[in-house]
């Protein structure tokens, strides 16, 4: 496993070089920004969900990587706005000084609104073909869903709305599947759409995504607890800092671990209807749930 993903990680990472090499029109300072935000690190969480789950429908990756530099690039025009001193006020990410810190607040916002409308022109362009233009159009109005406001937007407003607050169980569940489970569950789903198929995968996809999206947030809220700046690339305690609602703050490490395990174990199970098509997937599922950054 570790060598094929390897492989696939090296593969996005030059897609993303390539999308992201500019034109005569683009001016040094914002492409200089935009290509700081995408290439300097990362997980690649999300690309690699969006290409495995089109591999295991029998999509070609050739096909799958410019949807999967897309949804790259939209998660980090989300952590370039995340960071802004209007919302989450950090100064690292990825081990390094922030976009707006790097550059200046302006400049970060102008990169991240690049970087959103750079994703969704190369989601509209390739694969190209008339034979493409169904399951791209299906891709977009999924991704487009799950960072609007009835997704990723929509949680972060709920985050900000919340700090400070007693949550319930289902309003801090409600937060983190919108702000963060709705996107992975996008990639996954988006995947097998422009791989073609059919209505019994996709739905797998899509119960597996949205299990991984709760097991990735509640490991992201432990290492908030329990990790380094070293560890995790960012500045870590901020959560409680700020008075966020989270998974430790609300149930606790152990039970936060649990609740983990129990996300990860469903997400796996979502994917028996694949059955050794989903393997890898499952890999990365258990790989989430462990990780340590």
């Amino acid at each position: 496993m570790k060598e094929r993903l390897a492989s696939l990680r090296e593969a996005i990472d030059g897609t993303l070089d390539r999308l992201l090499a500019g034109d005569p029109l683009s001016p040094p300072r914002i492409l200089e920004a935009a290509r700081y935000a995408v290439l300097g690190g990362g997980k690649r969480l999300r690309p690699t969900l969006l290409v495995l789950s089109g591999e295991a429908l029998g999509g070609r990756r050739e096909d799958l990587l410019p949807a999967a530099g897309a949804v790259e690039m939209i998660h980090a025009f989300s952590l370039v706005h995340d960071d802004l001193p209007a919302l989450d006020d950090d100064a690292l990410r990825r081990g390094r000084p922030t976009v707006h810190v790097r550059f200046d607040e302006a400049t970060a916002i102008l990169a991240g609104d690049a970087l959103l409308n750079l994703a969704f022109e190369t989601l509209a362009r390739w694969p190209e073909g008339n034979g493409w233009s169904r399951r791209k159009l299906e891709a977009i109005r999924i991704l487009g869903a799950a960072v609007g406001m009835s997704g990723m937007i929509g949680g972060q407003v709920l985050d900000l709305e919340f700090e400070g607050k007693d949550a319930s169980t289902e309003d801090l569940e409600r937060i983190h599947r919108l702000k963060t489970g709705a996107l992975i569950t996008a990639c996954c789903v988006a995947g097998g759409l422009l791989a073609g198929g059919g209505r019994a995968e996709i739905e797998a996809l899509d119960g597996y995504g949205r299990a991984l999206g709760l097991a990735f947030q509640i490991t992201d809220d432990i290492l908030d607890v329990e990790g380094t700046a070293g560890q995790i690339g960012k500045s870590p305690g901020k959560d409680a800092k700020d008075a966020k609602a989270t998974f430790p703050s609300l149930y606790g490490i152990e039970e936060s671990r649990r609740l983990s395990a129990r996300s990860t174990a469903a997400a796996v199970e979502a994917l028996a209807p694949l059955g050794p098509r989903g393997d890898l997937l499952a890999e990365v599922a258990r790989s989430v749930a462990t990780r340590r950054n």
